[in-house]
């Protein structure tokens, strides 16, 4: 085997396996990337969906305190159990208000996995740009690909073509 230009003595077979290798390993680290993006946001929008069901909670239990309270105020007009009724009310509201807007500054800290997002697009760039780099034959000739033909055509040996013996 004739060693390449670039002083890299391997075959054909041995440099598609280690770029399909390398292919693999960045398919693969990019999928971990993304993986660990996605764990995060879904745990703050956890911790957001539970704050958002407290407060709900205590919306749903603040209710019949209006009604109650309504119903003694009216009862007593002065300050009396209907007052302390509205006075347990308006502690409810505050709390869910609070924990509402506690819930919104963690949904809104979710995020798509941007990262992951650029380095894929990084790769699909990359991979476009590539085109294959015509090799030497023995002779020192560069054989010119017709008609569609790629590198990797080239070099495989078809019915028509015998094998040749050594590159």
């Amino acid at each position: 085997m004739s060693e390449s230009p670039n002083g890299d003595s391997r075959s054909i077979g041995q440099l598609f396996a280690a770029a399909t290798a390398e292919m693999s390993a960045l398919v693969h680290d990019e999928i971990a990337l993304a993986k660990a993006e996605l764990r995060q946001d879904a745990k703050r929008a956890a911790f957001g969906s539970g704050a958002l069901i407290g407060a709900v909670t205590l919306l749903f239990f603040a209710v019949p305190m209006l009604s109650f309270a309504s119903a003694y105020g009216l009862q007593a007009l002065g300050l009396t159990l209907g007052w302390s009724f509205l006075i347990v009310f308006g502690a409810f509201v505050v709390l869910a208000l609070l924990l509402a807007a506690f819930a919104y500054g963690r949904f809104k800290k979710v995020k798509k996995p941007e990262r992951s997002i650029a380095s894929a697009k990084e790769t699909a760039a990359v991979l476009q740009k590539a085109k294959p780099h015509p090799r030497e034959l023995s002779d020192g000739a560069v054989p010119a690909l017709g008609s569609g033909a790629t590198e990797a055509s080239r070099l495989l040996p078809t019915a028509k073509a015998p094998a040749r013996a050594k590159m």
